[in-house]
């Protein structure tokens, strides 16, 4: 009694366990699917060899599985497998193989674009480096060219200062020198004057001495 309790408890773990698992059909062309476990049962479907099955249940030669749209049946177990059949693995490689060429396509027209971006890039680099070299130039010119006009600034302003202070010493120059003149002016007309009223002095007692003389 006890044997035959372990054994179908085994049974249902089995059964429990086989519900789960997924398996493909065989590399054969095509299989029946069938209503009973027996080649005298009535065929419900033909199955490929990429028919992916869910197995709900084994026996000795049959299993018991259900297809995708809910159809459930027995199929001859050993052409059942667990690994996907080779020409699923065949589609499989060859889609994932044709997504990979997309993606290297793609990454190849990336990879093309950004190397022209790139290209770009150094180009405009190219282009600021010189634009820099020639607003360093342009500055260290305008530096030189304001450190020379600040200088000339300076000088012009000495200049002008000296200018004016020396237009200041001319015009009190020539004020003093117009003094001097004046004063030499008057100087000399009074020392002509003197000389004139002198010689009339002089002239008028010499009549005089001349009268007298005639006189006697």
């Amino acid at each position: 009694m006890k044997w035959f309790v372990f054994i179908g408890i085994c049974l249902v773990l089995f059964s429990i366990n086989a519900q789960a698992e997924t398996m493909y059909v065989n590399d054969i062309l095509e299989i029946t699917l069938r209503t009973g476990p027996g080649t005298d049962r009535k065929i419900i479907a033909l199955l490929k060899s990429d028919q992916a099955l869910e197995v709900l249940k084994h026996n000795k030669e049959w299993s018991q599985v259900r297809l995708p749209d809910g159809t459930e049946g027995w199929v001859v177990r050993r052409f059942l497998k667990s690994a996907p059949p080779n020409r699923l693995v065949m589609k499989n490689l060859k889609q994932e193989n044709e997504e990979l060429k997309a993606k290297a396509a793609s990454l190849f027209e990336e990879n093309d674009k950004h190397k022209a971006e790139n290209l770009q890039l150094n180009s405009d680099l190219s282009k600021n480096k010189e634009a820099l070299s020639r607003l360093n130039e342009s500055y260290e010119q305008l530096k030189k060219e304001s450190s020379e006009f600040l200088k000339l600034k300076a000088d012009y302003k000495n200049s002008t200062e000296k200018l004016v202070e020396q237009t200041q010493k001319a015009e009190k120059f020539e004020k003093e020198l117009m003094r001097i003149q004046l004063h030499q002016n008057i100087k000399w007309f009074l020392s002509g004057a003197g000389v004139l009223i002198l010689g009339i002095i002089i002239g008028l007692s010499t009549k005089r001495q001349r009268r007298r003389t005639s006189l006697l």
